[in-house]
C-alpha cells in the first residue's frame, strides 16, 4: 500500500490491521466492533487457510497468554487513537482471556472510568455432556467509550415474561389486558351508555372519547351489553418492548441451517451487530471492524446507513465480504473500495479514466484536480508539484515535452525555484514509459538540472498481470416430470498463482451484477436445479493474489439441456 492516508469511506482492506490502523486519521471513527481470534480458538484460527492467516497465526501463538495480550493491546491502542472523542468500542471475547483483556488491555488503554458495560451474550443453550462443571454457553462483549460523552441510545426489544403475564385475554386482534376507564375524583360524573363511574369516581375520558373507544371495539362489554368500567382493552402489540440490559439472551447464534450462514465457523449473527451499531452510532457515522472475518459488521453497517472500514489479513475474507455487499446492494447503496496487496492490471488499465486518475493520485499521496477538462494536463498535485496521469503503456517523449510546457505555464516561479533547488518540477504517472521518454527525462536532469520524475503505476501499487482463465463444463444429473433439471457444473482454471476459491451466481443478471448463490466453493463443483427456460450462470474465481475473473454460460432447459 502507498503512504497516502486512508479515506474513512466504505473500504474493505486486505492486510495487517496494525499497519492499516496507522494510516487512518486520528479521531475519525465513530464506532469500533472487534471480534479478534479468541485465545482458546487454535482449532478455529485457520478459517480460510490462505497465506495471510498462516502468518498471523504463527505470530500470535508463538507465546502464551502474555504474548496474546501484548499482541492485542498494541492493536487496541491504535484503535483508541482513531476513535472520535464521542466514539465507543465493543470487544467480543470468550472466558479464556476475558479477565486479562478487561484489566490489562481495555482498562489500561481506555481507562476504568470509561467502562460502560460487560454484555453477556448467550450464544447457545447449555450442553448436557459436562461432568465436572456447568456448560459454558456465553461470550463477553466489553463496551468502553473514549470519553464521558459517548453516543448511546437505549434500545427496546421483545416483551419480558413479566409483561407477557399481564396480557391474558385474546381476541381476533391479539393478546390484551384490561385497564380501568375511571379514576378517583368527580370531574366527569355522568351516565354513559347506562353506566355511572361511581360515587367517588370519574370517567378518565370525555363522553366523545368514550364513544370513539366504543366504536373501535376497545371496550369490553358486560353480559347485559353495557360497557365494563374496568374494560378498556390494552393490546400487547401496542405496548413498548422491554428495555435491553446487559444480558442478551434473545439472539441466536448462526446455526448450520441459518440463511445467514456463509461457511465462516465463528460467524456472528447480524442481529447482534445490528443492536450494537444502532445503540452506539447514527446514520452516516463510520464503523470500523479491524477483524472483519465474514463481513457481518460491514454488511449490517451498510444496511443501516453507516459508512464502514473493514480489515482482514485473509484475501478470501475480503472477497467473501465484497460478494456479501454486492448481494445486498441496490440502486441506493454507496460505492465501496476494495484495497488489495495486488491490483489487476487489466482492470486498472481499462477502467474509467477519471476514476483511475483520482485513485492513483490518492495512492501516490497526491490531491486530484477537481477540474477534469481544460486542466492543461495538470491532473493533480503532490505537495504543490504538478502530476499528470496517463492510463497507457510505452509513453513517448511528446508527453514529456507537453507536460513540461504545462508546468511552466501553471507556475513559472515555482518551476524555477524547484529547478534551482534540484527538486522535482513534476510527476508523470503511467503504466510504462518508452525509451524516448526516459532518455528525455535523463537529458533534462543532466543538461538542464530539471527533475521530471517518471513514475510507473507498479511503483505505487503492486500489479499482477491478470486473473485466471475459466472453463465451465456442465452435466445433467436428473429431470422431473415438470421439466426441472438438476445440473452439475465444474469450473477449471489456468492460474499462475493458484485459485483460493470459486463463487457461483445461478441466476446471473448483468445489469444487477454478480450476486453469489454459493459464496465459497473450494472445489469448483456445484449442482443446481433449473426450471424450464433460459438461464445464465456465472462463476467467479479468486486467486491467491486476491484477483478475480468471471465466466458465464447460458443454458436452455426445455426437453434437453444445452448451451445457447
Amino acid at each position: 500500500m502507498s503512504n497516502a492516508p486512508l479515506s474513512p469511506l466504505n473500504q474493505i482492506i486486505w492486510g495487517d490491521n496494525l499497519e492499516i490502523l496507522k494510516k487512518i486519521e486520528s479521531e475519525s471513527i465513530d464506532l469500533i466492533y472487534l471480534d479478534p481470534p479468541f485465545f482458546s480458538n487454535r482449532q478455529y484460527e485457520i478459517i480460510w487457510g490462505d497465506e495471510g492467516e498462516m502468518r498471523s497465526f504463527q505470530d500470535r501463538w508463538q507465546g502464551g497468554i502474555d504474548h496474546y495480550i501484548a499482541w492485542l493491546k498494541e492493536r487496541v491502542e491504535a484503535m483508541h487513537r482513531v476513535l472520535k472523542k464521542t466514539g465507543s468500542i465493543f470487544l467480543h471475547c470468550d472466558w479464556h482471556a476475558d479477565a486479562y483483556i478487561r484489566v490489562d488491555v481495555l482498562d489500561r488503554v481506555f481507562g476504568l472510568r470509561n467502562f460502560r458495560n460487560h454484555i453477556i451474550w448467550r450464544r447457545t443453550n447449555a450442553k448436557s455432556n459436562m461432568t465436572q462443571r456447568f456448560a459454558i454457553n456465553t461470550d463477553s462483549i466489553y463496551f468502553y467509550s473514549k470519553s464521558g460523552r459517548c453516543k448511546f441510545k437505549p434500545l427496546r426489544g421483545g416483551y419480558s415474561p413479566e409483561q407477557m403475564s399481564r396480557y391474558k385475554q385474546e381476541d381476533d386482534k391479539g393478546l390484551y389486558r384490561c385497564d380501568d376507564l375511571t379514576s378517583p375524583g368527580k370531574a366527569r360524573q355522568f351516565i354513559w351508555r347506562g353506566v355511572h363511574p361511581g360515587s367517588n369516581r370519574s370517567w378518565r375520558f370525555t363522553e366523545e372519547k368514550l364513544e370513539e373507544l366504543y366504536e373501535q371495539e376497545l371496550i369490553e362489554l358486560q353480559k347485559n351489553g353495557k360497557p365494563r368500567k374496568d374494560g378498556m382493552k390494552m393490546y400487547l402489540s401496542d405496548a413498548e418492548g422491554a428495555m435491553f440490559g446487559n444480558l442478551w439472551i434473545d439472539i441466536d447464534r448462526v446455526g448450520n441451517t441459518s440463511k445467514e450462514r456463509i461457511g465462516y465457523p465463528t460467524q456472528k449473527p447480524e442481529a447482534l451487530l445490528e443492536r450494537i451499531i444502532k445503540c452506539a452510532s447514527n446514520e452516516g457515522d463510520i464503523v470500523l471492524d479491524p477483524f472483519m472475518g465474514g463481513g457481518t459488521t460491514v454488511a449490517v453497517a451498510e444496511r443501516l446507513g453507516r459508512r464502514f472500514i473493514g480489515i482482514d489479513q485473509s484475501a478470501i475474507a475480503v472477497k467473501v465480504t465484497e460478494l456479501r455487499l454486492q448481494k445486498q446492494s441496490d440502486m441506493f447503496s454507496e460505492s465501496c473500495s476494495v484495497l488489495f496487496h495486488k491490483y489487476n492490471y487489466n482492470k486498472l488499465r481499462y477502467e474509467d479514466a477519471f476514476e483511475f486518475q483520482d485513485w492513483i493520485i490518492h495512492q501516490f499521496a497526491g490531491v486530484p484536480n477537481p477540474k477534469k477538462r481544460g486542466d492543461f494536463g495538470i491532473d493533480g498535485k503532490k505537495e504543490n508539484i504538478p502530476i499528470q496521469v496517463k492510463r497507457s503503456d510505452n509513453i513517448g517523449r511528446d508527453v514529456v515535452d507537453k507536460f513540461l510546457s504545462a508546468i511552466k505555464r501553471e507556475d513559472k516561479k515555482l518551476y524555477e525555484k524547484n529547478v534551482k533547488e534540484k527538486k522535482p518540477v513534476g510527476y508523470i504517472i503511467a503504466f510504462s514509459f518508452g525509451s524516448g521518454a526516459r532518455q528525455e527525462a535523463a537529458r533534462l536532469k543532466v543538461k538542464e538540472n530539471v527533475v521530471l520524475e517518471l513514475v510507473e503505476v507498479g511503483d505505487i501499487v503492486p500489479i499482477a498481470e491478470g486473473p485466471a482463465e475459466i472453463t465451465i463444463k456442465m452435466r445433467e444429473l436428473s429431470r422431473d416430470m415438470k421439466g426441472t433439471a438438476e445440473i452439475e457444473f465444474t469450473a477449471k482454471t489456468k492460474s499462475e498463482t493458484g485459485i483460493n476459491f470459486f463463487s457461483w451466481d445461478f441466476e446471473y443478471d448483468a445489469e444487477k451484477g454478480f450476486r453469489a448463490s454459493s459464496v465459497v466453493d473450494y472445489d469448483g463443483k456445484q449442482t443446481h436445479q433449473f426450471s424450464a427456460g433460459e438461464h445464465t450462470v456465472a462463476v467467479k474465481a479468486v486467486d491467491n493474489d486476491g484477483l478475480e475473473s468471471v465466466e458465464t454460460v447460458r443454458l436452455k432447459v426445455n426437453g434437453i439441456v444445452k448451451k445457447v
